[in-house]
């Protein structure tokens, strides 16, 4: 599995968008009902979905968050021999900081974590981890 980052690409290239997100000085995860593992918010863009409008709609179902600001960092890539017939895809990465969440989720979520440190069992750990990285060394986290 390759990992790319990018300034740009061309919009209509975009399916993901992933939010890396703080609260209150802590990483926000959430935990899929069907999976004992943590990950970013995000998820796939729908068809004529403006891309930022994914990642605001995906931070709000995936966290219930309704107070936050959220800025695009970079685009990413994902080459793997299993996904999208080993074709390269392109993700817009985000940081977003969350002031207030809603009291319940509306999703395939369980629930959201809080973290202090980063978690050690990552849905996606051959990409998330590298996505965490990315935003910190542009500079996007506070």
């Amino acid at each position: 599995m390759i990992v790319r980052f990018y300034d740009k690409v061309d919009d209509s290239l975009f399916k993901f968008a992933v939010i890396v997100a703080k609260s209150n000085g802590k990483w926000v995860f959430c935990k899929h009902k069907e999976r004992d593992t943590y990950e970013c918010p995000g998820g796939h863009r729908e068809a004529g979905e403006d891309i930022d409008d994914t990642a605001k709609r995906e931070l709000y179902e995936e966290t219930g968050a309704i107070d936050y600001t959220i800025q695009p960092v970079c685009v990413y890539s994902v080459t793997a021999p299993n996904n999208f017939n080993g074709k390269e895809t392109f993700g817009k990465l985000y940081y977003a900081e969350i002031k207030r969440f809603e009291s319940e989720l509306h999703s395939e979520i369980e629930r959201v974590e809080l973290f202090e440190d980063l978690p050690t069992n990552w849905t996606y750990p051959q990409i998330q981890p590298l996505l965490l990285k990315e935003v910190i060394n542009r500079g996007a986290v506070k």
